[in-house]
């Protein structure tokens, strides 16, 4: 794997991460409601996940997705039912911040997301996407030679996840920065009802979504 094929890769990884999409809208409620930490744990969570579904696809096991019907449509449908269970939340939590509350207050109904949570809804979100192991299915035979090792598809792997953890962890800190204003209650309702409907409507395109 020549240099020229993984800038190339960084290239597409790139764009493919400044894309809008449920990791982005993840993290961009979490940071205001839990915190940088909880932020973070998104982070790793998403990080975690490329790794189970880089190793399924090195080893071949996510063809299985492709190649089954059966076996796509019920990965596909447990990452929507999450994604839109993730909607559903972030919906009733916007329901619970109630008017009487002061603008700068920070709402007492609403809890804080824990690190293994934050973590966790990071993993599902993307261990349940099957399109992220047809993002690998469908890159590393463009970037990798068929006689080279399995070290290599892990290292696009590495590279994909660097370039998640850089993006996203200037999101965090964008979004730590504005803190005093991420903490008005006005906002986080806004940012409630926005995530809802926007993983509503990512899981339901996800459960319409066709194999191959």
């Amino acid at each position: 794997m020549d240099i020229n094929n993984i800038i190339t890769f960084i290239a597409v990884a790139t764009l493919l991460v400044i894309s809008p999409g449920p990791n982005g809208f993840l993290i961009a409620k979490t940071v205001p409601l839990s915190g940088q930490k909880s932020g973070f744990a998104n982070i790793w969570g998403v990080v975690a996940a490329f790794y189970v579904h880089g190793t399924l696809s090195i080893f071949g096991i996510s063809v299985l997705l492709v190649q089954s019907a059966q076996a796509f449509f019920v990965f596909k449908m447990l990452g929507a039912a999450y994604l839109i269970w993730i909607g559903m939340k972030a919906l009733i939590g916007a329901f619970k911040v109630t008017n009487t509350e002061l603008p700068d207050s920070v709402p007492k109904n609403i809890k804080p997301v824990s690190m293994r949570a934050a973590f966790s809804q990071g993993f599902l979100t993307n261990v349940l996407n099957p399109k992220v192991s047809m993002f690998y299915l469908a890159a590393f035979p463009q970037f990798i030679s068929v006689n080279e090792s399995a070290i290599n598809a892990y290292a696009l792997v590495t590279v994909h996840s660097m370039v998640n953890f850089i993006w996203f962890s200037m999101m965090v800190f964008m979004l730590s920065r504005i803190k005093n204003a991420t903490n008005n209650v006005r906002f986080k309702r806004w940012l409630n009802y926005t995530t809802g409907i926007v993983f509503i409507g990512f899981g339901s395109k996800l459960a319409l979504m066709k194999n191959g």
